[in-house]
Formats: structure tokens, C-alpha cells, sequence
């Protein structure tokens, strides 16, 4: 393929060079004129391993050019890749100047040509940036409509300096926002034989996937950091603490707690958390990541209160009152605040829970009951089908297979707010279905 990158910074050359030693014909664009007199020299513009001979065969091989002329470069293309600078603002916000300034200058040059050339979008940009401030801007500058006279997408990188060339070759996946079929068809030939799997998703999917991706990283930095002072205080190799964490690839390192649900309860994980926390501050030490979970699960109740509330129906059933499926253990399971919460204002609360007979809560588990949550033996029922026809919203608590089937019962006017994404939103023919965040 025809391809050229815009910007040859340290995504440029990589792409650059690495495209280039698949066999594609490369030309970098950039203003800096010794990063291009660099490539023309077959030399790398930036230290980066394994570059140096990428960029050296292909020049030699007459696959990689580099110019300053972008004008000349785009109207044989087949892909643009965009790869100039998106620096913070003053205020922190992203700053799209370059990148605008760029997709005109590739907007002017794709006019007139009759050549449907797809612009990739390779900077990290926030949702929406693709769709509402970069694509008007290649329309006007081409005269012409994005998925009819161009492709438009967004192709995050996720390359590290230092072993960004094994980043690029090793990657577990490549994720492709493209905004019609045709832009997907030209990326999955780019890529052919490189970068894991292809995904194609919607544009701002792959925005947003860059940002949570990095969000992430820093937690988990920030995370292993506090670990370690607080180790430090407490005379333990903290090293050793996480390398035996990591070794849990079944919780720890793993998509299990990475789903977008409720909030987390039962006897452990809140009372853990307020046991380090206490400890830390025992040592005089600040933990602001692992002292402020609990915060946020704090408002993540808060929100789901909020969501019911929004409806303004007295009437309300909730289904699953352990903090998971499948336990009795009602301690410290979130649903039991947002009920409560609902109870002082005055709703109308019918309870279900496949797991919960009165009888058989006992111990520790029965004084938090009585302690807690005294209304609810009144308020639940062993009949489900009763606290559906009895509820105008009907809010599902936790993951319990009886309740994975309750969207086709629903009737018209009920909502139905799932709190765990327990229920298959396509199968709520008739009401409303309200997921808490998706």
C-alpha cells in the first residue's frame, strides 16, 4: 500500500520505518527539516532500539521517503496516518491545534484527486475528536463527505519508548475505530501479519480505549507505589509482596473485577480496606489511591440511588440483596444502603432473593439484619413474580440466575434499572431497561 505518515516524531518513525519494512511504500511528512534530511540519510530522527536498521533497509530499499512537502506526498496515498502532537492546554484540556492544522493540509491535497484515501488518526485525542472537531475540518478542506469521498479513523498506539519497535511487531492486539467499511478494509491490509488481532470498533470505542488503557497504567503505578511505603513501615519486602500478587493471574491479574457493574460489598473487601487505611495512617502516611476506594464506591451507591430516584415512581422491587449471587451474606452488601436509603423517603420497597430465607439467617450475618436492616423481613417475598407485579421499577441487585430471565416479563410503563448487567437489554420488549453505567 501507498502510505504516508504525518509527523515524525516517535509514533511516526516507528510506523514509518516498521509499515515500510512490511513491504509498503512509506513517505513521512514532517516540517522539521532534519527529521526528514534523517530519513533521506537513512538515519532515525530519535533514539529508539531497532529503529536505526529499520530505517536504514528500508531507505536502501527504496520503500521509505521522507519529505517536507505534504501537498506532494498525499494525493497517491492510500492511508494517511496522522501522528503530529496533542499537547495539554494550560488548563489541562487537550490542545487539537496541530492536528487540526494538519488534517487541512491533508484535506487541501486529497481534493480533486477521484482517489478514495483513508486519514488514521494515530494521536491520542479525547472522545469525539475524530467525529466532531477533525472530520469537519477534512471535509471542508477537501470538498468532499467523510465515508464517501475519504475514510476517516482512529488507530490508538500503544508503543513505549524504549521498545516501541517490539511494541509495534508484538502486540497482543490492534484496535481500529473506522468509520465505515471501507476504512476497516484498508486496515486490515495495513496491518496484515502484524499487531495480534485486528479489532474494528466505533471511533470514539478506540479514543476512549487509549485513554482508560493509560488511566490504568498510572493506577497501577501509583497502586504498587503506595503498596511499597507502606510495606517499607512495616519492615516487608515489598517487592516480593507484589511479585506474589501478580502470580494470581485468576483475580489479579485477570478480567475478573474489570467489568462496569455495582459496587463492591460483603465481609472483606470494605473491611480490608478500612484496615490499611487505618494502619497507614498509624504510620503518619498519606494513600490517597488506596484510601479514596472506598470513597468511590461510596458514589458509585450514591449514583445508583440517584438513577431510581430519577423516575419518580413510589413503587419499587428489588431483586438480589446479597452483595453477589449464589451467598446468603447480606454484610455490608451495597443494595441494602440504596434500599435504605429509599425507605427514609418514604417508597413503597418489595424485596426477593432466591438465597435469603429469614429462618435461616443466622450469627453474624442475623445481627446486621437486625442491626441494619430491620424492615427487611417485612418487606421480602419468596415469590418473584409477586415483586414484579407489584413494582413499577424494578431494580436488579446482583447476578442471580432467576433473574437473568426477567426481561420478557416485563410489561409496558415498568423500568427496570440493572444495577449488574445481569439482564440481556434486547430481551426487555416491553418498559424501559437503565443500565448504572452503560
Amino acid at each position: 500500500m501507498n502510505v504516508v505518515v504525518v509527523g515524525m516524531g516517535y509514533v511516526g518513525s516507528v510506523c514509518s520505518a516498521c509499515f515500510a519494512s512490511r513491504g509498503h511504500h512509506v513517505v513521512g511528512v514532517d516540517t522539521s527539516e532534519f527529521k526528514v534530511a534523517c530519513i533521506e540519510r537513512g538515519e532515525s530522527p530519535i533514539v529508539e532500539k531497532g529503529l536505526s536498521e529499520l530505517i536504514a533497509t528500508a531507505r536502501r530499499e527504496g520503500r521509505l521517503n521522507a519529505t517536507t512537502a505534504i501537498a506532494s506526498a498525499v494525493p497517491a496515498a492510500d492511508i494517511v496516518l496522522v501522528c503530529v502532537g496533542t499537547p495539554s492546554a494550560e488548563d489541562g484540556s487537550l490542545d487539537l491545534t496541530h492536528v487540526k492544522r494538519a488534517c487541512a493540509e491533508v484535506g487541501r491535497a486529497l481534493k480533486g484527486t477521484g482517489r478514495f484515501t483513508t486519514v488514521v488518526m494515530r494521536s491520542t485525542m479525547l472522545p469525539g475528536s475524530v467525529l466532531s472537531e477533525l472530520t469537519p475540518v477534512l471535509e471542508q478542506a477537501c470538498g468532499g463527505r467523510a465515508g464517501v469521498d475519504f475514510g476517516v479513523a482512529y488507530n490508538p498506539e500503544f508503543l513505549r519508548e524504549g521498545t516501541a519497535v517490539d511494541d509495534f511487531f508484538g502486540a497482543d492486539y490492534t484496535i481500529v475505530g473506522a468509520g465505515c467499511e471501507r476504512s476497516a478494509a484498508a486496515l486490515r491490509e495495513l496491518y496484515d501479519g502484524v499487531g495480534g488481532e485486528l479489532i474494528v470498533t466505533a471511533i470514539p470505542t478506540a479514543e476512549m480505549v487509549k485513554y482508560v488503557n493509560n488511566s490504568f497504567h498510572a493506577l497501577k503505578v501509583a497502586f504498587a507505589n503506595e503498596v511499597g511505603r507502606l510495606c517499607k513501615r512495616e519492615s516487608i519486602d515489598s517487592h516480593e509482596v507484589m511479585r506474589l500478587v501478580c502470580r494470581d493471574t485468576k483475580l489479579n491479574i485477570s478480567p475478573v473485577y474489570l467489568s462496569p457493574g455495582f459496587a463492591f460489598g460483603g465481609s472483606c473487601l470494605p473491611k480490608d480496606l478500612r484496615a490499611i487505611h487505618s494502619r497507614s495512617r498509624h504510620h503518619g502516611l498519606e494513600l490517597p489511591v488506596i484510601g479514596n476506594v472506598m470513597r468511590s464506591n461510596d458514589l458509585h451507591v450514591e449514583e445508583a440511588v440517584h438513577l431510581i430516584e430519577r423516575f419518580r415512581r413510589r413503587r419499587l422491587g428489588f431483586l438480589g440483596l446479597s452483595f453477589k449471587a449464589g451467598t446468603d451474606d447480606l454484610r455490608e452488601s451495597p443494595i441494602l444502603r440504596v434500599i435504605g436509603t429509599l425507605v427514609g423517603k418514604g417508597y413503597g420497597v418489595l424485596l426477593h432473593d432466591p438465597n435469603i430465607d429469614m429462618e435461616r439467617v443466622l450469627g453474624a450475618n442475623r445481627r446486621f439484619v437486625e442491626d441494619e436492616v430491620p424492615y427487611l423481613p417485612e418487606r421480602l417475598r419468596g415469590d418473584l413474580d409477586q415483586v414484579l407485579a407489584e413494582s413499577e421499577v424494578v431494580v436488579v441487585g446482583n447476578r442471580s440466575r432467576e433473574y437473568r430471565e426477567i426481561g420478557p416479563r416485563l410489561r409496558s410503563g415498568q423500568v427496570l434499572v440493572d444495577l449488574v448487567a445481569a439482564v440481556d437489554r434486547s430481551t426487555v420488549t416491553a418498559g424501559e431497561y437503565h443500565g448504572l453505567a452503560w
